[in-house]
C-alpha cells in the first residue's frame, strides 16, 4: 500500500493507537482502516479510503493500522478478517465494516457518521426547503456542489426546487446526476414519475383554465384531471387526490384508468406508508369495490 502525505491519513502503530485513535477520537472521528501487506481487497479499499480523507477534509481522519506489524492489536480488537474498517467516537468503536466495499457504499458509511461540509449544507438546503425558503435552500444546494460536483443530495435537491419552478430541463440534468445505486435515486424516481404532473398540466392549460373550465361543467373530467395535475405538480397532495379519487367515482375507466395511476404515483412520491397514503388508498378501495 503506497504511503500518502496528507493531513487526514496517517499509519498508526501499538505505540500510538491510544494517542492518534482513542484520544483524537474525542475531538473528530476516526476511521482505522485494518489492513495487510498480502491482502488484495485491502490494496482496493486502502485508496478509496484515502480519497474520500481528502474528499471530506477533516471530517474525519483516516488511522492506518498494518495488522501484520500490530499483530496484538488486531487480537485486542477481535480483528478476524481482513480489510476491517472501525469508526471510533468518542473513545470507542460506533460502527465497522468488513471487506471491499463499493466506493458509494464506503461514502454512505462515512456520510452517517462524518458529515463533510458539503454534506452540511445539503442538510441546511433540505431545512430551508422545508421551511419554504427556496432561494436560500438553492444557494446551499450550489454551495455544496461547488463543493463536490457529484454530491447526489445536492443534485436531488436542486432538482426537487426546478421541479416546483417548473424548470423540466433542469430537474432532468439533476437527476441525470444522481447515480443508479445512490440512497437518493429512489426519490429521484419519483420526482421523474411527478414530471408527468407537470407535462399533463400545462396540456390542460393550467390551473385556472382548469378550474374555469369545471365551474362551467363539473362534469368536465378532463378539465378535472388536468386541475389535479396540476395541484399534484404544485406539491398540494391530498387536493390532488381528492381530484383524482371524484375522477374515479365518477368514471373508473377514464382513460385507462389514468385517475387511479395518478393516485398510485403520489402513494410513491408521499411514501407509501405515509397518513395521507393510507387514508387514500383506504378511500380508493372504497371507491373501487
Amino acid at each position: 500500500m503506497s504511503e500518502t502525505v496528507s493531513p487526514y491519513v496517517m499509519e498508526v502503530s501499538e505505540r500510538d493507537f491510544q494517542r492518534h485513535v482513542i484520544e483524537r477520537s474525542r475531538e473528530v472521528p476516526v476511521v482505522v482502516d485494518f489492513w495487510a501487506p498480502w491482502c488484495g481487497p485491502c490494496r482496493l479499499l486502502g485508496p478509496v479510503l484515502e480519497k474520500l480523507a481528502e474528499e471530506f477534509k477533516g471530517a474525519f481522519l483516516l488511522a492506518k493500522v498494518n495488522t501484520e506489524d500490530n499483530p496484538n492489536l488486531a487480537a485486542q480488537l477481535g480483528i478476524m478478517s481482513i480489510p476491517n474498517v472501525m469508526l471510533f467516537r468518542d473513545g470507542r468503536v460506533v460502527d465497522q465494516f468488513i471487506g471491499a466495499l463499493p466506493e458509494h457504499e464506503v461514502r454512505e458509511f462515512l456520510r452517517r457518521h462524518c458529515p463533510s461540509k458539503a454534506d452540511q449544507l445539503v442538510a441546511e438546503g433540505n431545512r430551508l426547503q422545508q421551511e419554504g425558503n427556496a432561494a436560500a435552500a438553492q444557494q446551499a444546494y450550489e454551495q455544496a456542489l461547488a463543493i463536490d460536483p457529484e454530491h447526489a443530495g445536492a443534485h436531488l435537491g436542486l432538482a426537487r426546487l426546478a421541479l416546483m419552478q417548473g424548470r423540466e430541463e433542469e430537474v432532468e440534468r439533476h437527476l441525470a446526476a444522481i447515480p443508479p445505486l445512490a440512497p437518493e435515486r429512489v426519490e429521484a424516481e419519483h420526482i421523474r414519475e411527478a414530471l408527468t404532473f407537470q407535462q399533463e398540466c400545462r396540456a390542460a392549460g393550467g390551473e385556472e383554465a382548469c378550474r374555469q373550465r369545471l365551474a362551467e361543467n363539473p362534469d368536465d373530467l378532463d378539465a378535472r384531471y388536468g386541475l389535479a395535475c396540476c395541484l399534484a405538480a404544485a406539491g398540494r397532495y391530498k387536493d390532488a387526490l381528492e381530484e383524482f379519487l371524484a375522477i374515479v367515482r365518477q368514471d373508473k375507466t377514464y382513460r385507462d384508468e389514468a385517475a387511479r395511476k395518478a393516485m398510485l404515483t403520489i402513494f410513491n412520491i408521499i411514501g407509501e406508508r405515509s397518513e395521507l397514503a393510507e387514508e387514500y388508498r383506504t378511500k380508493l378501495a372504497w371507491t373501487l369495490y
